[in-house]
């Protein structure tokens, strides 16, 4: 059984915030921080929905188009992260 709405709230806050608090003490930059993020919970979304763009885009409340050049994006610097470790 699932609890209650109010009761997840402020347990999400609160692991949020540790999280933000852990990034920020790593020096992780703003922007780094955000893209993680955005790669992250696309992923899931898109994951969830079976690798369904469209489902996953009206999940998302973005465009079909806009959702497919982010996971471009996305994959290509993945990519060039991999060529450059080499």
């Amino acid at each position: 059984m699932r609890e209650p709405t109010a009761k997840l709230q402020p347990r999400l806050k609160d692991r949020l915030e540790s999280i933000c608090f852990e990034m920020i003490d790593k020096g992780i930059l703003y922007s780094e921080a955000v893209e993680q993020f955005e790669n992250c919970f696309i992923a899931e979304v898109v994951s969830r929905n079976d690798g369904h763009l469209t489902r996953a885009a009206e999940h998302l409340g973005i465009h079909r188009n806009t959702l497919a050049k982010r996971l471009m994006r996305y994959k290509a610097k993945n990519l060039g992260k991999a060529v450059q470790a080499m």
